[in-house]
């Protein structure tokens, strides 16, 4: 045998992850405004494409009649005979012969300007520009204090600002490093404090809460006392509070009650957009036979189309093998993005029919009834992929009798019941231990020990372990919390 070099030829088969096939797997996981977003920049970019509007409707507005004529028809009194005609000549209607008395003021059109424009961007150039928290405090500290001292140690507590709105320095230290005593620096700290918003500044959640207590005039000895135990109220601990406060059990339920409607951090999500609503992507509705109907959101699926004429017109003007490419460049691209803008629409509304198909049961009733369901079992329904599934459900939502809710929703584990019986969901278990503390009696505080038998002779097998997360991830306290909670009610009652 011999060696040396040779040339041989091979065919074999590979799944090549092209540009577009990325840029559709992109789109089919994107919401409907990421993909808007990208629909615009294609616009722009191709001008082979087109937004259709064949569903948008435009209402016109009837054109409003004449002044005169709209007075006549909306009075209940008809006009005389002798009254001048409507397009009577009225140049000399008043000539006292004397020269009219010139008009002092602005003369104001219908849209309220001198110019008679009925340009309404005043009123947006006059509108108050946002500001941000720390902008807000700035302006306070320069109303507030007077000396350049004061504004100086202000103005750097307020660089050394934490977002939630705390203030964790050393007060002795920063008086040291401004050289100044650290009595003053401790005043200007308090004096930050009545800011708005109120408990800005503080070292600690008792300050805080204390700074905002006393602006309401509510700050006497027992609610001092209890900001100084605000672990005693964490614990539930109603008895020793009575104690420690010198207050009944009915003031210190009203006590309680007042701290929780207090911001414990009030420089928190000041300067966070407001959170965007969300708008479902498919929309589902009951149908007169017993059924449910399903369709696509038409408000938010984009949709464009080729301009097939202009690309028949550009492609016979063009002069060289450059431009052909180019058109045809565009028209491939212009193509490839209806088609997998429509692949993605019937995509969606093949996974929602399928998960809807499964968790009939849940609209009907109520979230007790939602079945496991795993991505394995709606990809083998629609013959798909797993992932293609799991791409289509994320930031997808579906609008149905029960809210809003999202397409990952309904995919739960399973938790196996007892004796061989039926598969209960995750949700499900959840909204069963809620249920079962919510209607506990104040005598028989229910353990964790005590729900795993209720939920075992319901057919749920379930260990304790997994009902103290399920109980702690919907921040439900332990019976122990519970039981000292009811016992401090009993006592208020």
């Amino acid at each position: 045998m011999s060696l040396g070099p040779r040339l041989d030829l091979r065919q074999s088969q590979s799944l090549v992850m092209t540009p577009q096939l990325r840029q559709a797997i992109k789109l089919l996981q994107s919401s409907n405004l990421e993909v808007q977003a990208f629909v615009e920049e294609e616009l722009e970019r191709n001008p082979l494409l087109e937004r259709d509007d064949a569903r948008d409707s435009v209402a016109v507005a009837p054109e409003p009649p004449p002044p005169d004529a709209a007075t006549a028809v909306a009075s209940d009194t008809p006009l005389p005979d002798s009254a001048a005609p409507l397009d009577a000549d009225w140049s000399n209607a008043v000539d006292t012969g004397e020269p009219f008395a010139p008009i002092s003021g602005p003369i104001a059109g219908s849209g309220g300007r001198s110019d008679f424009s009925d340009d309404l961007s005043s009123i947006e150039e006059t509108a108050e520009a946002h500001t941000t928290l720390r902008e807000d405090l700035a302006q306070q500290i320069r109303l507030e204090f007077h000396t350049a001292q004061e504004q100086l140690i202000a103005g750097l507590m307020l660089a050394m600002l934490e977002p939630s709105g705390r203030l964790t320095v050393d007060v002795p230290a920063l008086a040291a490093r401004l050289g100044c005593d650290a009595a003053r620096v401790e005043a200007v700290r308090r004096r930050l404090q009545r800011l708005e918003p109120c408990g800005m500044f503080a070292a600690n959640l008792s300050e805080c809460l204390a700074a905002q207590l006393a602006e309401k005039n509510r700050l006497d000895p027992a609610m001092q006392t209890l900001l100084d135990h605000l672990e005693l109220v964490a614990r539930r601990d109603l008895r020793t509070l009575m104690e420690i406060c010198g207050v009944d059990a009915a003031d210190l339920a009203d006590m309680i009650a007042e701290i929780r409607r207090l911001d414990p951090k009030p420089g928190a999500g000041r300067d966070a957009p407001p959170p965007a609503p969300v708008v479902p992507d498919v929309l589902m509705r009951a149908t007169p036979d017993g059924g449910w109907a399903l369709e696509l959101n038409a408000e938010t699926m984009p949709r464009v189309l080729v301009s097939q004429g202009f690309a028949a017109r550009a492609m016979l003007a063009c002069n060289d093998r450059e431009q052909r490419a180019f058109v045809t460049e565009k028209l491939a691209t212009a193509n490839w993005l209806v088609k997998s803008l429509e692949q993605r629409a019937g995509t969606i509304l093949k996974v929602a029919a399928s998960i809807v198909q499964r968790q009939d049961a849940f609209f009907r009733h109520g979230v007790e009834f939602l079945k496991p369901l795993i991505l394995r079992d709606v990809a083998t329904e629609v013959e798909m992929h797993e992932s293609t599934v799991s791409r289509v459900t994320s930031n997808k939502y579906i609008a149905t009798p029960r809210g809003v809710l999202e397409l990952k929703f309904f995919f739960t584990t399973a938790i196996a019941g007892t004796a061989g019986s039926e598969a209960v969901s995750a949700a499900a278990v959840r909204h069963r231990i809620r249920q079962l503390i919510d209607g506990e009696p104040p005598a028989a505080i229910l353990s964790d020990d005590a729900l795993v038998l209720r939920l075992r002779e319901e057919g749920v097998d379930i260990a304790r372990r997994t009902v103290a997360k399920y109980r702690e991830a919907m921040r439900i306290p332990s019976s122990v919390q519970r039981r000292r909670e009811k016992d401090g009610k009993a006592l208020t009652a």
